[in-house]
């Protein structure tokens, strides 16, 4: 059945094509470059996103410290910097900026202080950037990201009296609180609170969230109104109160008084020398720092821009906006037309920019994928993101020429809400995830694609056990000690994909956890929204992918600790962090990737994911762009594509 349809697709497809001139022939005498990019951007802000399509768009029209290489995923070429060393541990590296690189809009220079200033940015708590935890690798930024005020001014010597290993022991995140919410509101007014009130108001935001007015309350008399460690002293609790009452913001004042920005205080790993000096201090060794640099949180920022529309913290403002948007890439911002393109133009004062043999690119935002290769074979685009699974076989038999089969660090799973009644049980998550065929969901449904045990893709020497199986009767029993024999009195849950995505695939997991008495429906979402119900955890189950960011184990875990922007689970686990904290220290490879491997195992047991499919890059592409490769994470530099009818 899935061949007869994909039969008269293609038949539909051959006909579209018949056409005088194509815009793929138009585009081939401008030099403009058409993509297949998914979706539209959720933005343009490099510090607001998280997704593939925006990364594509990011790529061209920024730049990062060390450049893509065009046909080696492991090739460091210079970039905004010209030169990099680093001292012996790989904890102390010096990027020697290129002299003479501009803004887009020729307004300013581009220098070392427009990195800092990105990095200042993305880590700064109020901006709530998804993706802060890539700049965890530079030292204190997670204590400055994560708010730990208390840690940093002791850090700084600031609480005279009150040490840094001292201030940890404080309440300094809140103790839970339950049902404070349901007793006095979301927004519960300080001045109209009760004195039993704020003292549980303050003991469930802890000391680190405190303003002004709550840290002055609790000082007029702090053994009554705040619970301390038994052995901390009268004067270290008001050394400790009163230091972060004179940081803390004060909305009661006029004008209010905004939080001291703690920034410089905490020192966080990276600042500018001079001009063309950038130093980045790391908390562990990451010699494998280059790599991590080429992504876009890495990227700078124009501090000029950004500060002309609000402060460095504030979201959305118009900076990002495409008529006022600047890089400091190969390409500048065009037009961004919504659910139709997004065009980027060569950038004239680009350093290299002589060597830019493309005039333009478009990207196009077409989620599905049957509809984007009728567009590519009817000659709309140059490139696509992904051949739909069931005509795979069909297009290599059909367009050989067209077809690319190349490797990909990507993997598919199955994201668990944990904090969801029924899916709060490990028992029952590990249930559903042996209930998964995954090799009959890659052999008759994703072409390609492989089965995945682990959320790790092999790389390099890092090859880890498949953990994740199937196994119908174990999920069975499984499901019955978690108290839901054949599904018994097991609520109805719902599967979360996006618009465009595998259809297939779902349908395929809802037959599948049938069989262990999991009824589940499909709920479909644009892009956008897809990704936002995630990080809000207005789901239970989705279908969910991860494209790593560069070649280390890192990349692929890091994501599942605690507040990480990507996790969305509601899951973390001390003992997975501490695994991953420890191997971060070890200066033995080996060792290192053997804690890597036990970290996966645990969280493969835990099991607030699914894996299933190991992915592989399925897409059209015409034989005249030339200087684009087979790379495993995919980031071809446009700069180094041409067209050559």
């Amino acid at each position: 059945m899935l061949r007869s349809s994909a039969s008269l697709v293609l038949s539909c497809l051959l006909l579209a094509s018949c056409q005088k001139e194509t815009e793929v022939e138009r585009a081939n005498r401008d030099k403009i470059l058409l993509i297949g990019n998914g979706n539209d951007p959720k933005a343009l802000d490099p510090h607001l996103v998280t997704g593939v399509p925006e990364s594509k768009v990011i790529g061209a029209i920024f730049e990062g410290l060390v450049g893509d290489d065009p046909a080696s995923d492991t090739a460091y070429p210079p970039g905004a910097a010209t030169s990099w060393s680093h001292n012996a541990d790989y904890t102390s590296w010096t990027f020697n900026l290129r002299p003479g690189a501009r803004w887009s809009d020729n307004m300013a220079p581009v220098v070392a202080q427009d990195f800092v200033f990105a990095y200042h940015r993305l880590l700064h708590p109020d901006l709530a950037g998804p993706y802060a935890e890539m700049l965890y690798f530079l030292k204190n930024a997670e204590d400055y990201n994560k708010n730990h005020r208390s840690i940093i001014l002791a850090r700084a010597g600031l609480i005279p009296g009150v040490s840094e290993v001292q201030a940890k022991t404080f309440n300094l995140e809140g103790l839970p609180d339950k049902t404070i919410k349901d007793d006095l509101g979301k927004s519960p007014k300080w001045l109209e609170l009760s004195e039993p009130n704020r003292r549980r108001m303050v003991l469930n935001k802890g000391l680190d969230a405190l303003d002004r007015p709550a840290l002055n309350w609790i000082l007029e008399s702090p053994e009554t109104r705040f619970d301390w460690p038994a052995d901390s002293l009268p004067e270290q609790r008001r050394s400790l109160l009163t230091s972060l009452a004179s940081k803390a913001a004060d909305p009661t004042a006029s004008p209010a008084i905004e939080a001291e920005d703690l920034f410089e205080i905490a020192k966080v790993g990276a600042s500018a020398s001079d001009d063309y000096t950038l130093q980045i201090e790391l908390r562990e060794p990451v010699p494998y720092l280059p790599g991590v640099t080429r992504h876009y949180t890495w990227f700078p920022v124009p501090r000029h821009v950004v500060l002309q529309w609000g402060k460095i913290s504030d979201r959305f403002t118009p900076w990002s906006e495409a008529r006022y948007i600047v890089g400091n890439g190969p390409f500048k911002m065009k037009s961004w037309k919504l659910n139709d393109s997004v065009e980027v133009v060569k950038n004239p004062i680009y350093w290299d920019a002589p060597n830019v043999k493309l005039n333009g690119l478009k990207f196009y935002p077409i989620e599905n994928y049957y509809s984007e290769t009728r567009a590519f074979l009817a000659g709309q685009l140059h490139t696509t993101y992904q051949v739909p699974p069931d005509l795979v076989d069909r297009i290599k038999k059909e367009y050989p020429q067209y077809l690319r089969q190349e490797p990909y660090v990507s993997t598919s799973f199955v994201r668990f809400n944990v904090t969801k009644p029924g899916l709060n049980n490990v028992k029952v998550r590990q249930a559903l995830s042996l209930a998964i065929n995954r090799k009959d969901i890659c052999e008759t449904i994703l072409e390609g694609f492989s089965p995945a045990g682990t959320i790790t893709p092999a790389m390099g020497d890092y090859k880890p056990e498949q953990l994740a199986v199937y196994d119908l009767e174990k999920a069975k029993s499984l499901m019955a000690e978690a108290g839901y024999p054949d599904g018994k009195d097991f609520p109805k849950l719902s599967v979360l994909i996006r618009s465009g995505g595998s259809q297939a695939v779902s349908e395929a997991m809802q037959s599948m956890w049938k069989k262990i008495g999991v009824t589940v429906d499909i709920r479909k979402m644009d892009f956008g929204s897809y990704i936002s119900a995630q990080q809000a955890l207005n789901f239970d189950i989705a279908i969910a992918g991860w494209t790593g960011d560069y070649l280390d184990p890192t990349t692929f875990l890091l994501m599942w600790t605690e507040g990480n922007g990507n996790n969305n689970t509601g899951w973390h686990s001390e003992k997975f962090e501490s695994l991953l904290h420890d191997a971060a220290l070890q200066t033995d490879p080996a060792q290192r990737l053997s804690m890597f491997a036990q970290a996966e195992k645990l969280l493969m047991e835990e099991a607030p994911i699914a894996p299933f499919a190991f992915q592989a890059r399925n897409y059209l592409h015409r034989p005249e762009v030339k200087g684009w490769h087979p790379l495993l994470l995919d980031n071809h530099p446009y700069s180094a594509v041409r067209i050559e009818p």
